[in-house]
């Protein structure tokens, strides 16, 4: 690798550093090509970049950035996993690729949240989170829910009117 492509991935990896809210860094060793496309297909549909990255390089991108607390746990061989809307969604797949695949050899060391140092038991509790779109349909139903109680109020309101009047009705119908 010449300079110009190191610059050139150094560029890449330090746009999407700085765009990223989360950035989970993993150990891939021992997987196999079809198991690294799975992973990084189910990633890039959740919104997610996967980069395999040379240590060494990555230190470079992360210096004076965001997710400059990864910089110095960058060891072995290295994946970094780079959300940008929803922080929750790598953690998610990542857990989930792990829980479901056991016999590959993906293992979570770390991340950075908003550049606070989250550990392999940090993104593991981010995973159990919601996610951003489960969260929004929350929030939805939620407001929904106080118009929807104010107009039952309402019509319980006038059904008892209208109840009223009936039963006066009837009472004058059979006097």
């Amino acid at each position: 690798m010449n300079r110009a492509e190191k610059a050139e991935v150094i560029s890449r990896l330090s746009e999407s550093a700085g765009k990223a809210s989360i950035a989970v860094v993993t150990d891939f060793k021992g997987m196999t090509v079809e198991q690294m496309t799975g992973l990084r297909k189910q990633l890039r549909d959740s919104g997610v970049d996967y980069y395999v990255v040379k240590n060494s390089l990555a230190r470079i991108a992360f210096t004076d950035g965001t997710h400059e607390v990864l910089a110095d746990k960058l060891k072995d061989n290295n994946a970094i996993a780079f959300g940008y809307d929803d922080p929750v969604a790598p953690a998610k797949v990542l857990s989930q690729y792990v829980k479901a695949n056991p016999k590959t050899k993906l293992n979570v060391k770390c991340g950075s949240l908003e550049g606070s140092f989250l550990d392999e038991a940090g993104i593991k509790a981010l995973a159990q989170l919601p996610g951003r779109e489960e969260l929004l349909a929350k929030m939805l139903g939620t407001m929904n829910a106080v118009p929807q109680n104010f107009v039952g109020l309402l019509a319980n309101v006038m059904r008892g009117v209208l109840n009223a009047l009936n039963a006066i009705k009837d009472q004058k119908e059979a006097a």
